[in-house]
């Protein structure tokens, strides 16, 4: 009997965690929107495929994660694949005061309210990587910061300048808008 509950025990937590087969599943059903992420961070066709795939293969050959988690950790390892190929690195910070939006859902263009892809694919790799992840991902600052390698506050002022960009793609000029506020120190 104790053998038995043994085995249970372990088959119990053996079913807590994603397998190969869970993550093959995940990247068959969402094929689209995980190459379309691999296709935002990285611009280019070919280089999305490679982080696509690599990403598959981290996941499948990786460390164990919860079941749970698998679709998140399939992200992260795209995102993870896009960072080493393209090894995003910050601006130097401008003199000027960094700006942020009052309100993120009032800059998105067209009637469902969504980004344009061109605009966003047109963000410098610093912008572009820090916009998708934080804004589209919904990746905390720090988050951001650690899989970059930044520091938080570089995070926060690449998000503010791809959002300005994002303003002035989508609507002329940002200083006529009211969706901008001043960062409060």
């Amino acid at each position: 009997m104790t053998e038995l509950a043994h085995i249970r025990v372990h088959e119990e937590r053996t079913n807590q965690y994603a397998s190969r087969e869970d993550f093959r599943r995940i990247f068959s059903e969402d094929t689209n929107g995980l190459y379309q992420l691999s296709l935002l961070l990285t611009r280019d066709s070919v280089k999305a495929e490679q982080c696509f795939v690599g990403g598959l293969e981290d996941c499948v050959t990786g460390n164990s994660v919860f079941r749970e988690w698998a679709r998140s950790w399939a992200k992260r390892a795209i995102i993870q694949n896009a960072i080493r190929k393209l090894n995003p690195r910050p601006r130097r910070p401008s003199p000027a005061s960094p700006t942020v939006f009052a309100d993120i859902d009032q800059l998105s263009s067209g009637p469902d309210k969504y980004f344009e892809i061109d605009a966003v694919l047109r963000l410098e790799d610093h912008e572009r990587f820090v916009f998708v992840m934080s804004v589209l991902e919904h990746y905390s600052e720090h988050d951001c910061a650690l899989l970059l390698g930044w520091s938080v506050r570089e995070v926060r002022e690449a998000r503010a300048r791809a959002f300005r960009e994002l303003m002035e793609s989508n609507h002329g000029d940002p200083s006529q808008s009211q969706l901008f506020a001043q960062e409060k120190k």
